[in-house]
């Protein structure tokens, strides 16, 4: 199973870079992990913003293999401890289905997207900024697979 992690957003600090290449090594060889940087669009003083989530989120469903579970990241999506997380990730490698998680721009994703993902996640009621939520999306999928394993990483 391959998971990708579609994100609006380049150039990433250092320690994110860091961080999530630490994780990504952890993760077993039957469990891939990628990241997908798609551009933010610029935002002037009077953009256009609705436009502006729209031609994002297109960008993010063209730079999306196909074939995959379309798993986006929303402020209204269903928020689930990490235990659930192991229990949906099993079932995603029991499918054997590659996984696209999206984690939109600042101003969020368009309504067209939000409708034809297979799963709305929320990772908090607070507001994270979005390079954090690159780290801790990929420390959770180790954490959840760590429980899977009976791995010690995860002490609950």
């Amino acid at each position: 199973m391959h998971i990708y992690l579609i994100a609006v957003g380049q150039k990433m600090p250092a320690w994110v870079v860091q961080a999530c290449d630490d994780f990504q090594k952890r993760l077993p060889r039957e469990m891939q992990f990628s990241a997908i940087e798609v551009p933010l669009m610029k935002r002037g003083k009077n953009a256009d913003v609705q436009r502006i989530v729209r031609d994002e989120s297109r960008s993010i469903l063209q730079a999306m293999p196909a074939g995959c579970r379309l798993v986006v990241l929303d402020v209204n999506g269903r928020k689930m401890t990490t235990q659930v997380l192991a229990k949906t990730l099993d079932g995603w490698m029991q499918q054997g289905q590659d996984i696209a998680i999206v984690v939109g721009g600042p101003d969020g994703l368009s309504d067209e997207l939000l409708q034809q993902a297979d799963q709305t996640l929320s990772l908090s009621d607070m507001t994270f900024p979005h390079p954090l939520v690159r780290v801790i999306i990929i420390e959770q999928l180790y954490r959840a697979w760590s429980i899977l394993a009976n791995h010690p990483y995860h002490r609950a």
